[in-house]
């Protein structure tokens, strides 16, 4: 069909004259039925063009079309592709967590394009006036629905097209790669028969001979890299030979690197014509490459790809291979959700992989799927070759994935307990009978009709989520009176920070501990930054961390013979956060680092809330300075100057060597002192004014009296006063290590009662503190000592 004829108003934003005949079988159901649809085609058959059409009839009703992409790199190709609704008048928003969020531009925009995870937090927060704009969607298109079955991911999906469906109903069109129970999906989303559509491989552009090709697995896990690197060039070579591109998947960026560099010196010595060093122009583009590795690999036709690279780097390897000047292309398998980068040969070199969280895994099911229809170029290739290569231990486990495809099967069971608590807290589930009315409208309820026997379901289900519900309850996350249900303070926080249960009620039992510490008034026993780092390294979401052979002599090394309480992966955790604050991560702890860290710093801030909603102030605020620490790898000396906006660890720890500790530090020293402290002029007055917006405290003690009497008893008032930024504080007295009075307060000026009385003691020392719960700032403390006579 022609797409003038079908869309005419709407034929520019389509980069092709003609419908395919997978397309034009969709039309219909896409363009003149209000149904949800959902629609299953092999890999590059065209299926973004139903989505466009999805969109189309939306913008023609003056409707708002949601696009959840898989991955955030998805959102960012839509962006640029989907200019050509931007050039017709149209606006296109992208809302992912790496931006700051516009609101009015949200509520204006025509096409939101979102995450599955940016739109959980969206329509989690619906009810508020920054993201109102996620109930006005009209029309929601899925993206490789089949992500459903992701364990890590499937269960936000699920749960939030569900929420999606009870905010505002809007049509559901889901896309996917070939699943063989579409079925189970289409009754999910309610789409009937008409508008369900199984596209067979005969849909395929180009044929795909796909098999499994096995190598002999040695005793050393690195030479086997090798091994698995020279059967994928057996199997490119040939294709190489005959001026075909391939790529090649492997487990990890470093892989990609690695893998090209021995495979350069591969086809050098196999004599494999290819590379483009006499194309001068393409010489000149290629020494604008930011990455020193990939300038030099580019030249001899092959390249790498990973989402470490900057971005003008993987704009130039995606157009270069397009363009066949790259012609073998190793990448790790986020390229095979991502950018449509097709090729006559798709090799798997690597099945397994290292999660820093999980350990040594097997790939995706999906992710192998996705990236063996890769194979094949519309328009130039008259067949795709694929292999999976693999272990013979595996290879029948493969040969059955590529004959029998893949169940789409949902993952909120396992899941099941966090994501109901979310829905209590949220208040879309009010009482006992909305349990039940929530659980059928996912996509779990819908496979397990199906597959009742797979799922241990069929009629207890209800007994099920009741007894999920009533764990809740026992637990301290839900209150129940009759029928009716709602959330504590516990639960609202564990739905806030997407925390799994089991961590959430760790992190509070840490805060009685603290709330009991604080009752006694006994600052003996001292809760401290190792006490939070220790609850964080044994939370739950670390449970599958291991720990190598190679790396349990660094974390020795960090924490000794202590911390016995702890496996050794959560011993790992704790060694990469405690060497984390001071910026000396050992060397064999460096490659699950960053991922470490950026867990433990979200929960480092749920913790950080958790204390400050269930203890006192001061708890919360040792939270924030251990956080601050673990970001910025710094010393504690140097923790408070990063609260002003515009200092790092770098610049904290400059000035924290002359002796500065505090932004009244930085006040007092003025611009000349930081210059002193090697700061320009220019930067020195911008860190003076940020500083100024940040609280000052000054403690007046009044006519506090330095002596009194045996069995004397008066009653003093101190006053507490912020010169700088208003900001909330936890202040509190404490005679002689005792706490004697303590209380919250938004800083501007307050007082605070002091009974001074002659103790059975030779002197008093009375000791005012201020803390600030949510601001890295160590706590002002200010002391006056009273003598007995």
């Amino acid at each position: 069909m022609a797409v003038e004829e079908v869309v005419a108003d709407f034929a520019d934003a389509f980069p092709f004259e003609r419908f395919n005949e997978m397309q034009s079988a969709a039309l219909p159901a896409l363009l003149n039925r209000e149904d949800n649809v959902v629609v299953s085609a092999p890999t590059a058959s065209g299926k973004t063009a139903l989505a466009e059409l999805a969109i189309c009839k939306t913008l023609a009703a003056d409707g708002t079309a949601l696009f959840l992409a898989p991955l955030r790199a998805l959102t960012n190709e839509k962006e640029s592709e989907w200019e050509r609704f931007e050039d017709m008048g149209y606006s296109v928003y992208v809302v992912t967590g790496e931006r700051d969020l516009s609101p009015r531009r949200a509520e204006r925009a025509d096409i939101l394009v979102m995450t599955p995870e940016k739109a959980d937090s969206a329509t989690r927060k619906h009810d508020t006036p920054r993201y109102s704009f996620i109930t006005d969607v009209d029309c929601c298109v899925i993206d490789e629905v089949h992500l459903l079955d992701s364990e890590r991911r499937g269960a936000v999906l699920e749960v939030t097209v569900s929420r999606l469906r009870r905010l505002c109903n809007p049509r559901v069109v889901a896309l996917s790669a070939t699943m063989p129970n579409i079925r189970d999906v289409a009754d999910w989303l309610d789409a009937p028969e008409e508008t369900t559509f199984a596209f067979g491989d005969e849909y395929r552009p180009v044929p795909l001979n796909a098999d499994v090709k096995t190598y002999s697995h040695g005793e050393n896990a690195f030479a086997d890299k090798y091994r698995r690197l020279y059967r994928a060039l057996d199997l490119s070579e040939p294709h190489i030979r005959d001026e075909g591109q391939c790529l090649v998947f492997v487990s990890s960026r470093q892989d990609t690197v690695q893998a090209a560099k021995k495979a350069r010196d591969e086809l050098t010595e196999r004599d494999i014509p290819m590379g483009a060093r006499g194309d001068y122009d393409f010489h000149t583009d290629a020494a604008e490459l930011a990455n020193d590795t990939l300038r030099q690999s580019v030249l001899d036709g092959v390249g790498f790809h990973h989402a470490g690279l900057a971005r003008e780097d993987k704009n130039r390897v995606e157009q270069w291979f397009k363009e066949g000047k790259i012609q073998l292309l190793f990448s790790t398998s986020t390229l095979a959700w991502g950018v449509n980068l097709p090729a006559r040969c798709v090799v798997i070199r690597d099945t397994k992989l290292h999660d820093p969280l999980e350990g040594e895994v097997d790939m995706s099911p999906l992710d192998v799927l996705q990236m063996l229809g890769r194979a094949g170029r519309p328009g130039y290739d008259d067949m795709g070759y694929a292999w999976v290569v693999c272990d013979r231990s595996d290879a029948d486990k493969y040969r059955r994935l590529l004959r029998d495809g893949k169940e789409i099967e949902s993952r909120l069971a396992a899941e099941l307990d966090a994501h109901l608590n979310a829905e209590i807290a949220l208040g879309t589930i009010g009482d006992v009978d909305d349990v039940m009315d929530w659980l059928q409208t996912t996509f779990y309820y819908a496979r397990a009709q199906s597959a009742p026997e797979e799922y241990d379901a069929g009629s207890d289900l209800r007994e099920r989520v009741s007894a999920t519900l009533s764990e809740l309850v026992a637990d301290g996350f839900v209150e129940q009176d009759g029928l009716r249900i709602e959330p504590t303070r516990l639960g609202h926080l564990a739905s806030k920070f997407y925390l799994r249960l089991e961590t959430a009620r760790r992190f509070a039992d840490l805060a009685e501990r603290c709330e009991a510490e604080a009752e006694t008034g006994d600052d003996s026993a001292a809760i401290d930054a190792d006490d939070l780092l220790r609850t964080v390294a044994g939370a739950t979401e670390f449970d599958s961390v291991s720990a190598r052979s190679d790396e349990q002599d660094a974390v020795n090394a960090v924490l000794g013979s202590g911390e016995s309480d702890l496996d050794a992966g959560q011993r790992k955790v704790l060694a990469i956060l405690r060497s984390g604050m001071t910026g000396t991560t050992p060397t064999e702890l460096k490659s699950d680092a960053w991922v470490i860290r950026q867990n433990a710093l979200r929960l480092l801030a749920a913790l950080r809330e958790f204390l400050d909603n269930l203890a006192p102030a001061r708890f919360a605020n040792l939270a924030c300075r251990v956080e601050a620490r673990v970001e910025h790898g710094i010393s504690a000396d140097a923790v408070g100057l990063t609260a002003i906006d515009g200092v790092g660890s770098g610049r904290a720890n400059k000035l924290a060597a002359t002796g500065l500790r505090t932004p009244a530090d930085v006040l007092k020293t003025g611009v000349s002192g930081l210059e002193s402290a090697g700061l320009s002029e220019g930067v020195a007055e911008q860190v003076v004014a940020n500083a100024r917006d940040l609280p000052i405290v000054v403690v007046d003690w009044g006519d506090f009296p330095k002596a009194v009497s045996p069995g004397d008893h008066e009653m003093y008032e101190v006053t507490v006063a912020n010169n700088g930024g208003g900001a909330r504080a936890g202040l509190r007295v404490t005679v002689n290590g005792r706490e004697m009075t303590a209380k919250p307060s938004y800083l501007g000026q307050t007082t605070l009662p002091v009974a001074v009385f002659g103790a059975d003691a030779d002197e008093l020392a009375f000791t005012v503190e201020v803390t600030f719960p949510n601001r890295p700032l160590p706590p002002v403390t200010q002391s006056r000592t009273v003598q007995i006579r």
